[in-house]
């Protein structure tokens, strides 16, 4: 299971662009599973993340289970409040192990 982070890497927006890498770095700087979607790429990726997402949202996934958007994410970050669920952070159980 991975949190799946849909992005398009061909935007002509640095403002995306640097979100979109803010929280591919975050994730697997703490060991989060993620499986990055490129919805420019694959016009799958596209008509799923439409299909499934608040119109003007730029989405983050856990298989096909919402959780937000970049900004709630970053909100999220900046209070030390991010959900991970549980099987996806390998360092979350190794810590459990070790109490």
């Amino acid at each position: 299971m991975a949190i799946h982070v849909y992005t398009a890497p061909s935007s002509g927006s640095t403002l995306i662009k640097k979100k979109q890498q803010d929280v591919l770095s975050f994730l697997e700087a703490n060991k989060i599973g993620v499986e990055e979607k490129d919805i420019a790429a694959n016009e799958e990726n596209l008509e799923w993340m439409r299909e499934n997402v608040p119109e003007n949202s730029r989405p983050i996934f856990s298989e096909s289970q919402y959780h937000g958007d970049y900004d709630a994410f970053f909100e999220s970050r900046e209070n030390n409040s991010v959900h991970v669920p549980p099987g996806l952070k390998e360092a979350e159980a190794q810590a459990k192990q070790q109490a």
